[in-house]
C-alpha cells in the first residue's frame, strides 16, 4: 500500500509525532528514512526488502543497498549514515541473560514480521549477548530451519550456548509439535557441538 493511500493517523510520520518512534515499526521506520517509493514500487514495498536485506547483513555496504529496487544513491547513502550514526551514539553493550525471556526486548521488533523469522542468539560463558542472527525466514505459518544455519555463527563466534525463538504471524503463540521437534533436534545437535541450547 502507498503512503497517499493510508488514513493519515496511519501514516509512518504522523504515527510517529503522536506516539514516539518506539512504536513504529522497523518497515516504518525505514519508510520515513527512504520517503517516497517511485512510480515502481511504493516506499513500504522498498522498506520490506531493505529490512529483509538488512535481516540477514546488519553491516551492509552502500553497494548492498543498491542491489534493492527503488533504491538510489542518495538514500542508500542517507541510510547508511543513519545506521552508523545509530552505532556510534549508541555503542553496543554486552548484556547478560539470566532467562530466555531476559532476551525480549532485543527481539521484540521482530514480532510485527508478516513471515516467520527464525533467530539464534549466541552467548559467552557469561551468557552475554554476542550476536542476534536470523537463521530462516519462512512463510506466513512456517519457517524451515537446518541446525548448520542454527550454529554456524555461534560456532564462528565461539559461543558456549545460545537461545533460539521466532515470531508468530498467526498470533498463535502456543509451542506447535514442529516447535518442539526443532528445539529438540537443535538440542541434540548442540549436545555434540558442546553449545547449549537454552530455549
Amino acid at each position: 500500500m502507498r503512503i497517499k493511500e493510508m488514513a493519515v493517523c496511519d501514516r509512518p510520520r504522523e504515527r510517529m509525532m503522536s506516539k514516539g518512534a518506539e512504536a513504529l515499526t522497523d518497515q516504518e521506520l525505514f519508510s520515513i528514512l527512504i520517503g517516497s517509493g517511485n512510480r515502481g514500487r511504493s516506499v513500504t514495498s522498498i522498506a520490506k526488502d531493505l529490512m529483509e536485506l538488512l535481516d540477514y547483513e546488519p553491516m551492509a555496504t552502500h553497494q548492498d543497498l543498491l542491489r534493492v529496487s527503488g533504491l538510489g544513491t542518495a538514500k542508500a547513502t542517507l541510510i547508511i549514515a543513519a545506521l552508523e550514526l545509530g552505532r556510534r551514539r549508541l555503542p553496543p553493550k554486552k548484556r547478560q541473560i539470566a532467562t530466555p525471556s531476559d532476551i525480549y526486548p532485543l527481539i521484540r521488533h521482530y514480532a510485527t514480521r508478516m513471515q516467520e523469522h527464525f533467530l539464534s542468539i549466541c552467548l559467552n560463558g557469561a551468557h552475554e549477548v554476542l550476536s542476534i542472527n536470523v537463521c530462516s525466514v519462512g512463510l506466513v505459518n512456517r519457517t524451515i530451519v537446518h541446525p548448520r544455519e542454527v550454529f554456524g555463527e555461534a560456532i564462528r563466534q565461539r559461543a558456549t550456548a545460545i537461545i533460539v525463538a521466532h515470531n508468530h504471524p498467526s498470533g498463535n503463540l502456543e509451542p506447535s509439535p514442529e516447535d518442539r521437534d526443532v528445539t529438540r533436534r537443535l538440542r541434540q545437535a548442540g549436545e555434540l557441538l558442546g553449545i547449549k541450547v537454552l530455549d
